[in-house]
């Protein structure tokens, strides 16, 4: 659906160079300073530059992004209505168990294996499921839950909250970071 020769959304081409490697914004084709085009400027070695790029179209290969992802928390695309953030759990570590009262959770393992739990109250997790790539978890607002990573090589996701829960361009390097941060309300 995107035509790379002129630019622009084609919907009726039957073009098949596609790059779904990278990230890509598109606006108005008439407007070409609102379309940014990921084709080397912002990627680094094959890399693409991870940071917010919420509020506009946005087009990207969401599995390789996360599997490129090594920080505990990476904004991706925060918006009014929802948010994508890149995940990395390192070995035997956890998100932290924790809930959101107002925000549903959308969760996608690319990479690793671990055990989610879920519950009404945090001393009754009576929802524990072994996951692995591919599996998706979803969290209802104000469930209880954690991710524990049980495999032996760092789990890679991604998780879209509705509404946003953290604000535009929040990056957590570390577990510690992220929990400092929500203690004191800062990001």
């Amino acid at each position: 659906m995107f035509n790379h020769s002129w630019g622009y959304p084609s919907y009726y081409s039957n073009n098949t160079n596609y790059s779904y490697g990278q990230p890509i914004h598109w606006g108005n084709p008439h407007q070409m300073g609102d379309i940014t085009h990921f084709n080397g400027s912002h990627t680094y070695g094959g890399y693409m530059d991870l940071k917010d790029y919420g509020n506009r179209p946005f087009i990207a290969n969401l599995d390789q992004m996360t599997k490129q992802n090594n920080t505990f928390r990476t904004a991706l695309w925060t918006g009014e209505h929802l948010q994508v953030t890149l995940m990395c759990i390192d070995v035997g570590d956890d998100i932290g168990l924790e809930i959101h009262p107002h925000n549903d959770q959308f969760l996608r393992i690319v990479d690793g294996q671990g055990i989610v739990q879920m519950g009404d109250t945090k001393e009754q997790l009576n929802i524990q499921q072994d996951v692995g790539a591919n599996s998706v978890i979803i969290v209802p607002a104000g469930k209880w839950h954690n991710l524990v990573n049980t495999g032996n090589c760092p789990l890679k996701l991604y998780s879209i909250y509705a509404p946003p829960e953290h604000p535009h361009g929040t990056v957590h390097r570390t577990k510690r970071e992220a929990m400092e941060a929500e203690e004191h309300h800062y990001y």
